[in-house]
């Protein structure tokens, strides 16, 4: 017995001898180690960031936005896994970056000089203006000096500190209201509603918001362009921050920021009030009656882009007409309706099914080199314009050193193809270039404002609806997505 007491007595003292040697490479001693190191060792990365169309949304089952999909490469990158905390508001991002809570906010957050005193900014991954806006039916005021109302921006922004240099140097009489609760998308959806008068926010943002709420109006740029920026705590080390170079470092060469670039921000440029205004109210009064047929004959891609491209083709009217013979809710040819078994191309449902079938079998000659999520946009292209007309397009791109595969790079080569100096280097020649690319470009545009439209009225039927109390999540309760 004394023997045995004293073998423990002796691994006891090997252990600790040992534990006390390796304590600075134990994984979850965090003590000497340096910021990246942790995450690995951990086996997460953690990101915090608010829901938007740009930052993070889900969008059916699955989650969507740039800074969402950024992140979830970086994860990728690290071989580690993504856990998101989506919170309410700017504040609470940086609160969770204060305590420890996350390692990165993830959030279309743009470079100001205030925050980094306390925060390191990571790579920019797109340009942003700060714009103030204003509800469509009031007195659109020409300079923050010209304010019939209260302006309201949301707390921990970097409009606050935009507002006091203008305040500092040109407009002494300038005040502002600080909304310590709602995000940045919240503040313009009640600016879009009459709620508030006025608040800033960034361009990219509105321009996405315009598709849903038409009534939301910019009056003027309050800054020049500024980069956009994740933020990180301010350590000694700078391991994150140089992984995080290196990771868009990749991004860059491999063309994959610029495709999310045009996934998310290549088609919110003009906006044209009276048209979103006219397919958001068809929405309520006209799909609700086609919307069955869109979810039946949709088949690789959503029935909501489905119906955006009839809408683009006919307005969502099954009778429609052209000069050119092309005829119905999906403006058949009469070839291709013959080809596809469509015998009545006024049938909406016949219709609907024939240039589902159509877009498919297009889908599926595009070149295999283009990356899966853009190859809907040159599949619509060649609906629009011929198959052939699309490849040259791509051919063009090509002899013009940029490339082929990418629909950023194909879209600006699309109106040089009515150019004679142009389209006599490709094989077939004259095509309208411009007008396909305005066909696909609107096509985006309507997707967008359906599938926001359709999610913001489930919400309010959602409110509407009691839910158990059981089902209820804390209103302090992070929203967490794991992948």
């Amino acid at each position: 017995m004394k023997y045995l007491k004293l073998n423990y007595l002796l691994i006891g003292l090997v252990t600790l001898l040992l534990a006390m040697a390796l304590w600075p490479a134990i994984s979850w001693h965090s003590g000497t180690q340096d910021t990246l190191s942790q995450i690995k060792s951990r086996g997460v990365l953690r990101v915090s960031t608010i829901s938007s169309s740009l930052t993070w949304q889900k969008n059916s089952k699955n989650p969507t936005g740039m800074d969402y999909e950024l992140a979830k490469r970086f994860a990728d990158y690290l071989g580690v896994k993504l856990d998101i905390s989506v919170r309410p508001n700017i504040e609470s991002l940086f609160d969770d970056l204060n305590h420890h809570r996350t390692d990165i906010l993830a959030a279309g957050l743009a470079w100001d000089a205030e925050r980094q005193r306390d925060y390191r900014s990571g790579p920019a991954y797109y340009m942003t203006t700060q714009q103030l806006v204003y509800r469509v039916d009031k007195p659109r005021p020409k300079n923050l000096d010209d304010l019939h109302g209260t302006l309201s921006v949301p707390s921990e922004s970097s409009f606050i500190s935009t507002l006091q240099a203008f305040k500092a140097n040109k407009y002494p009489q300038l005040s502002w209201h600080v909304e310590n609760k709602l995000s940045p998308q919240a503040m313009l959806e009640q600016v879009a509603d009459g709620k508030l008068d006025y608040t800033i926010g960034d361009s990219a943002t509105i321009g996405m918001m315009q598709r849903i709420h038409p009534q939301l109006a910019v009056a003027f740029d309050v800054t020049n362009e500024a980069p956009v920026n994740w933020y990180m705590a301010k350590t000694a080390d700078d391991s994150l921050n140089a992984a995080l170079l290196d990771f868009y470092n990749q991004l860059n060469e491999e063309g994959t920021l610029a495709r999310l670039d045009e996934k998310y921000l290549g088609h919110t440029g003009s906006f044209d009030y009276v048209d979103t205004r006219t397919f958001l109210r068809a929405i309520d009064s006209t799909l609700p009656s086609l919307q069955p047929l869109f979810r039946k004959y949709a088949s690789q891609i959503d029935w909501r882009l489905l119906a955006a491209i009839a809408y683009q083709e006919s307005h969502w009217d099954p009778q429609a007409t052209s000069p050119t013979g092309v005829r119905g809710m999906m403006m058949l040819t009469r070839n291709t309706a013959d080809s596809l078994d469509v015998a009545n191309r006024l049938d909406a449902a016949e219709s609907i099914r024939g240039g589902s079938q159509y877009l498919q079998k297009l889908m599926d000659k595009v070149p295999p080199t283009i990356p899966q999520d853009e190859r809907i946009w040159f599949a619509l292209a060649a609906y629009n314009m011929g198959f052939a007309h699309m490849m040259d397009a791509r051919k063009l791109t090509m002899m013009q050193g940029a490339n082929p595969d990418s629909w950023a790079d194909v879209k600006q080569r699309l109106p040089l193809l009515s150019q004679k100096r142009y389209y006599r280097q490709t094989t077939y020649g004259f095509a309208r270039g411009t007008e396909a690319y305005n066909y696909v470009e609107n096509i985006r545009k309507y997707n967008i404002s359906l599938v926001g439209y359709l999610q913001e009225a489930e919400k309010k039927r959602q409110q509407i609806i009691p839910i158990p109390d059981s089902d209820m999540p804390s209103p302090s309760e992070p929203q967490i997505a794991m992948n």
